[in-house]
């Protein structure tokens, strides 16, 4: 096991040009992603959506957090350390808002109304987010970024609960359950904690 000791491995210029596009892409479509699905919540009053437009607001942070991180320069440790340490801290923080959302969930008496702007966004999420989850994934092997590992599984995550909010928003409005996504939501608590403690510790990939 390895300490949080451990240097970066430094970047070259044209890892760094591209991870500086992902996170752009990354930042863009995040603040739309956010503000199209908290918007779509509050008209719908669906706990499902606000659950994914919270952890959509958290992943624009951790979007920024790691865009800074780059454009602060790729051989300073000490940015790595700090931007990992808010990264994890950042999936500790998304831990605790699904479990706050889906116990709301859970205690909530009034059923979501149907949004087609709710359901588009998550559509689009479904097919953006693994994408984006993948390129950050393979970058943070080439350049062994904790930092930029823990954002990539924030997107994977962001990928995870959209397709839990469709499943929940599909099963409610078919059969009228409202317990399915809440649960569902709270089954994958236990990859958030551990990509957040991963993170905190400055784990970046197998080889660092």
């Amino acid at each position: 096991m390895l300490s949080m000791a451990s240097e970066p491995q430094i970047a070259t210029p044209d890892a760094i040009r591209r991870i500086q596009r992902v996170q752009a892409v990354t930042i863009v479509w995040m603040s739309v992603e956010a503000a199209g699905s908290l918007f779509a919540a509050w008209r719908a009053r669906s706990p499902a959506l606000l659950a994914f437009g919270g952890d959509s607001a958290i992943e624009l942070f951790s979007a920024v957090v790691v865009w800074w991180r780059f454009r602060a320069g790729a051989a300073q440790g000490d940015a790595e350390r700090r931007s990992a340490h808010i990264a994890g801290a950042l999936l500790f923080a998304l831990a605790a808002y699904v479990i706050v959302a889906s116990v709301a969930s859970l205690l909530s008496y009034s059923e979501p109304k149907p949004t087609l702007l709710g359901i588009a966004i998550l559509v689009a999420a479904v097919v953006v987010m693994p994408w984006l989850a993948k390129e950050k994934r393979r970058l943070s092997r080439a350049t062994c970024s904790a930092a930029l590992r823990a954002d990539a599984a924030q997107s994977a995550l962001c990928a995870y609960l959209s397709l839990i909010a469709l499943t929940g928003l599909g099963i409610n409005s078919i059969w009228h359950v409202k317990l399915a996504d809440p649960i569902a939501a709270l089954a994958i608590l236990p990859l958030i904690v551990w990509e957040g403690r991963e993170a905190m510790r400055g784990k970046a990939c197998g080889c660092c």
